[in-house]
Parts: structure tokens; C-alpha cells; sequence
């Protein structure tokens, strides 16, 4: 699956593209059944929330069949490797989750941020692409985005060890309102089986899930196949 031009721009511009039911629900419906299986086990790459809700499960794909065909999907590969221009490497794999009533915060911040300072990625030529395993609502704890905000390179950020069980590199306050008032924030919203991909600049956030409907997403984060020889 390749992006048009005008999709290209549209990246560049804001940061991130949503793409609405790229796959079926019966897929979904195979891949969140899996995904529960997951986060039933007593696994070091389940990690949980303090109430001991499932909050990410790690690098499924080296364990679990169908999600090991999901990280080598060229629906999620090919796009990727085009705007990016490069072949791809998955630098990380998890299934995060929002559990019903459960599911906590993801604070303020940006992905690359992290991978540079805690993982020594040198370059921000990375991304996540993300693929909803259930419907997404603006009440159930919806990925929220702050357009044009990659424009920004990389911002200072504090490591927040204790709002939630994940420790987290967040951005100060002031610079996220600051932000906000220049890009705006938005919550794409869609089926499960829908798709965003967004730069590893793009400062981002999610709220608590308080409702009875769960929310999981996948996240392939794909890097270009070039940064390992820098």
C-alpha cells in the first residue's frame, strides 16, 4: 500500500496521516481476541497498571503467530518505508492497552524523545504506525495529537517516574499549551481496524479510559534500516 502526494504533503505538513479501516474487522476481531490472551499471562512483557489492569504488552510479535504476520504486514511496511525512503527495521512492537474503567494516562510527550534518550537512537528517522484493535471513541481514552508539533524537533522533558506504573520522558506544561495554541489538538477517531501513523516528533497523549469500552492499539515502531551504520 503506497501514499499518494497528496498524502505525502499531508504528513509532512501535520505530522501524522489516519487511514479508516485499513483492515477487517473479522481481522481485528482475531487480533483483540489474541491480545487479551496475552495480557491473561504471566509474562515479563506485560506490563500493568497499579490497579494491575494490563497497560503494554511488549514485542508480541516474537511470541504470538498473528501478530507476528501484523509486524510484517506490507499494509503497515510499505507506506512506512516510503516516507521514510528506506528499508525498515521494528525497533519495538507493543499492544497498549486502555482497559475499561482501568485504563490510565499516557502523559504529554514524544516518541523519539525516549528512543533517543533512553534507547541511543541518534537520529529521528523512526516512526510508530498505529492500528486500532477495537473502535476508538472520544470517551475511551482516544490517542490525542498536537498537529505540526514535529516541526519542533526534539523539547526538553522531564522523566516522570511516578503519575503511572510507565515511566515516561513528558513535556513541561507551559510548552504543550504553547503548542496547542499554535496546532491546535486532535483525537482521530474510527472502526478498529483503522490506522495512524505518526512522526516520532509529534507530541502526543492519551486520558484515562473511565467508560465500559476497552481501547487497544498496536504500535510498530519502524525505523530506517540506515541508522544502524551511523
Amino acid at each position: 500500500m503506497l501514499l499518494t502526494d497528496a498524502q505525502l504533503e499531508e504528513f509532512d505538513r501535520e505530522g501524522y496521516l489516519f487511514l479508516p479501516s485499513c483492515f477487517s474487522k473479522e481481522e481485528m476481531a482475531l487480533l483483540a481476541s489474541e491480545a487479551e490472551g496475552i495480557y491473561a499471562e504471566d509474562r515479563k512483557e506485560v506490563w500493568r497498571e497499579s490497579s494491575g489492569a494490563p497497560r503494554t504488552a511488549f514485542a508480541a510479535h516474537t511470541y504470538n503467530e498473528a501478530y507476528r504476520r501484523l509486524g510484517a504486514h506490507p499494509r503497515l511496511i510499505e507506506p512506512v518505508s516510503q516516507l521514510l525512503d528506506d528499508d525498515l527495521y521494528m525497533h519495538q512492537f507493543k499492544i497498549n492497552a486502555k482497559a475499561a474503567f482501568d485504563g490510565d494516562v499516557w502523559q504529554w510527550h514524544q516518541d523519539f524523545g525516549t528512543w533517543h534518550r533512553d534507547d541511543g537512537m541518534p537520529e529521528p528517522r523512526a516512526m510508530n504506525i498505529a492500528v486500532f484493535l477495537d473502535e476508538v471513541m472520544p470517551i475511551n481514552g482516544a490517542l490525542m495529537f498536537i498537529p505540526k508539533s514535529h516541526k519542533a524537533g526534539v523539547l526538553e522533558a522531564g522523566h516522570d517516574l511516578s503519575t503511572t506504573s510507565y515511566p515516561l520522558w513528558t513535556l513541561d506544561k507551559a510548552e504543550v499549551t504553547k503548542l496547542a495554541d499554535e496546532g491546535g489538538i486532535v483525537a482521530p477517531t474510527g472502526p478498529a481496524g483503522s490506522v495512524i501513523m505518526f512522526h516520532g516528533n509529534l507530541v502526543h497523549a492519551s486520558p484515562p479510559n473511565i467508560t465500559p469500552y476497552p481501547r487497544k492499539i498496536v504500535y510498530l515502531t519502524l525505523c530506517a534500516l540506515s541508522l544502524i551504520h551511523i
